[in-house]
């Protein structure tokens, strides 16, 4: 596999680690998008959130919150966006589920690209409906 995150565990590549445990590495993204912005993974190859079991979210998740509360003080972060994207179409570079922590601070200048434009209510009503049925069967 070809995967540049299991080469960054494999030590295979470097990489500024920041935490490691049996199940989730996190270091610091080399293209920040601000200071102290850094990933958190899975140890476990996964390429997506639809494809994960859910217990390596939950060890990977207590990571996410233990890695913002570390940001909070070693930085004095008090807002952050954490980001995970799933496929192309949302952004996702590297096919290993990841999870981006991204220091804010006021004014930083940094924004995202969508627009908030009211939606049809009706259609909104449908998704919600099929969303809902799936759930009630499974």
């Amino acid at each position: 596999m070809d995967c540049i995150f299991c080469r960054i565990i494999a030590g295979e590549i470097p990489a500024q680690r920041v935490f490691e445990d049996e199940h989730t590495l996190a270091f610091m993204d080399i293209n920040p998008v601000s200071e102290g912005h850094l990933l958190v993974i899975p140890k476990t190859h996964v390429a997506r959130l639809f494809d994960a079991d859910p217990q390596l979210l939950t060890h990977t998740i207590h990571t996410v919150q233990r890695m913002a509360k570390a940001l909070q003080t070693a930085l004095g972060v008090r807002n952050l966006n954490l980001l995970q994207n799933n496929g192309k179409a949302a952004f996702q570079s590297v096919d290993h589920l990841h999870f981006h922590l991204i220091p804010r601070r006021e004014g930083d200048g940094i924004g995202f690209g969508w627009r908030l434009v009211p939606g049809d209510q009706e259609v909104i009503r449908q998704a919600a409906l099929r969303i809902s049925g799936v759930l009630q069967q499974s």
